[in-house]
């Protein structure tokens, strides 16, 4: 039976964007015909976590409602560079918790982290939406592998827009950055462009 994953960011005890987590839980559920009986406020109350500092709360659960937790502390990582990888089958439209696909992706690269290509469109990392900065505004890929709740929540307040993104309209855009649960914008892990290896040699250009 398949198995799914909720990773939330703790941070000084409080928990973040319980109700888009709790959203995808249900949803999750609904998709596959089955009532959820997943709580996750209920669950994080009676851990009765009482720690300062930032920690991502990983719950995994399957369809029969059985579910574990962790409780594991957490530390932000630059990325060195990274690669494009074109994967035009691949479908994670669900935060299953096997990943083996993901990881053969990466072992397969020569970078610290994969940007993974569908149908020529730009999707996700390997673990993070994307986002792209073009002048002062930051556009997030249409062509999404997983609806991140970061993602959702940043469009909601209109911190980020959509957009079609392709390796051809890579060349738009100046900088990026990676977004998930555990990472919002953050003006200090901003890479440029030419952090990518494989860039189309026409994006590569014009880097400055």
């Amino acid at each position: 039976m398949s198995q799914f994953i909720e990773s939330i960011k703790v941070e000084d005890r409080k928990i973040f964007m319980l109700d888009l987590h709790q959203k995808r839980v249900n949803e999750t559920f609904s998709h596959f015909g089955h009532e959820n009986p997943v709580d996750l406020a209920l669950i994080f109350k009676n851990l009765d976590h009482q720690e300062e500092g930032l920690y991502k709360f990983k719950v995994t659960y399957g369809l029969d409602g059985k579910f574990r937790t962790q409780m594991i502390p957490y530390a932000i990582s630059e990325k060195a560079d990274f690669e494009l990888v074109e994967n035009n089958s691949y479908d994670y439209s669900f935060k299953f918790e096997d990943r083996k696909e993901i990881e053969r992706m990466k072992q397969l690269s020569r970078a610290g982290e994969i940007i993974i290509v569908k149908n020529n469109h730009i999707t996700d990392s390997s673990y993070s939406n994307i986002v792209f900065k073009k002048g002062k505004d930051w556009f997030t890929p249409k062509s999404y592998l997983l609806n991140g709740v970061q993602r959702q929540h940043l469009l909601q307040t209109k911190k980020i827009k959509e957009a079609e993104i392709t390796l051809q309209t890579l060349q738009d855009y100046s900088h990026f950055q990676l977004i998930n649960a555990m990472n919002n914008l953050d003006d200090l892990l901003i890479y440029p462009l030419s952090k990518i290896r494989n860039l189309p040699k026409k994006a590569a250009s014009e880097e400055f």
